[in-house]
């Protein structure tokens, strides 16, 4: 069941961008704040580098590379592509 429909409207879209930057910014420099180190600055970079290769590898990849037949809508869309896939080849 799918309660919201796909965004279409660029403006939208931007919008929802950008406040995935600033809520991961905003998140990244409280943790820095609350323990300031150089070892929490490199821990909370490689977490933000490693979660942005991850969504690339989920809805790009995938996508693109592995089943060119299957559009993703979201994460719920992936996880179930994911378990639907086990054990197929």
């Amino acid at each position: 069941m799918q309660l919201f429909g796909d965004l279409k409207d660029p403006r939208w879209i931007h919008l929802k961008g950008w406040l995935f930057f600033l809520l991961a910014t905003l998140a990244s420099v409280g943790l820095l704040i609350e323990n300031p180190s150089w070892q929490n600055f490199v821990l909370v970079g490689i977490a933000l580098w490693s979660a942005c290769r991850w969504y690339y590898y989920a809805f790009y990849v995938i996508e693109k590379y592995v089943d060119p037949g299957f559009k993703f809508a979201g994460i719920g869309s992936f996880l179930r592509y994911i378990i639907g896939k086990k054990g197929t080849k």
